[in-house]
């Protein structure tokens, strides 16, 4: 019967975890367990300070379970061990002490590094305002006149997948940006709280009503990328997607002109008079 069970969890991870590890190009694949494929600078720094806490983990797990398990076989009942008469070991409660210590140090530095690096935003190139809907999201093109528009999901019946679009992902409108720019993206709610979150990016910012909220992204492989909003707003919330296309700075420079896009003319404080 054991021999039975442990072939079939040996089967099940054998076909399983291999499909797993397949990253797909800007959306979650079937049984993947890790995260996104890291189209920015943004994603591959959240995945080395990943990687670097799962190391920690599990060394952590290891250890522990394994001296839970010698205690358990070494001083177990049936082996008629006597208990110890002393409750306490003055060197042992300053190691268990110092070393959480020096691992919350470890994990702090490059945590702290990680949240300045996802704040701090570069020069910006283009400028998107993304605002959240019950339940779409609308943008405005800040640097462009008349560039902006509303972007719903499409519906079940109209997917086609042989155009690259997914269920539940793919909009009517998808939000076109160019590679290898610096972008700044302005987030805002008109109702209630969502949160704009493209997980290829390493993006996900809360959208408060009365609020304007900021990050920044830069992606450098043309493609499309999903996400969505990642907080619970109210019925619609699951049919709330996210479509990004990214395109060379060519293409999308065609189509900005093409919807009707004109370019602002850019101002400094000189020109402001200030």
């Amino acid at each position: 019967m054991m021999t039975r069970y442990f072939s079939a969890i040996l089967a099940f991870l054998i076909t399983a975890l291999p499909l797993g590890a397949m990253a797909q190009d800007g959306y979650a694949g079937s049984w993947q367990l890790n995260m996104q494929e890291p189209v920015s600078p943004i994603l591959r720094e959240i995945g080395t300070f990943h990687d670097l806490l799962l190391w920690i983990i599990t060394v952590i797990t290891v250890i522990v379970t394994a001296l839970m398990l010698y205690a358990c076989f070494k001083y177990r009942r049936k082996k008629g061990v006597k208990a110890a008469d002393f409750a306490h070991n003055t060197v042992i409660e300053i190691i268990w002490t110092i070393i959480p210590i020096v691992i919350l140090i470890v994990i702090a530095i490059p945590s702290f590094t990680l949240l300045y690096f996802e704040d701090r935003i570069p020069e910006p190139e283009l400028t998107i305002k993304t605002t959240g809907y019950q339940w779409y999201w609308g943008y405005e093109y800040t640097d462009y006149d008349d560039l902006e528009f509303l972007a719903y999901p499409i519906a079940d019946v109209d997917i086609d997948e042989s155009k690259g679009q997914r269920r539940l992902l793919s909009t009517d409108n998808p939000v076109v940006v160019p590679v290898d720019t610096n972008i700044q993206i302005l987030i805002a709610a008109a109702d209630v709280l969502h949160a704009f979150a493209v997980p290829a990016a390493g993006v996900k910012k809360d959208a408060v009503p009365g609020q304007l909220n900021e990050t920044w992204m830069r992606i450098e492989k043309e493609g499309t990328y999903f996400g969505q909003c990642s907080e619970i707003c109210g019925a619609g919330h699951s049919y709330m997607p996210i479509e990004i296309k990214a395109v060379s700075k060519e293409a999308f420079n065609a189509w900005a002109k093409a919807q009707g896009g004109k370019l602002k003319p850019k101002t400094t404080l000189e020109d402001k008079g200030l």
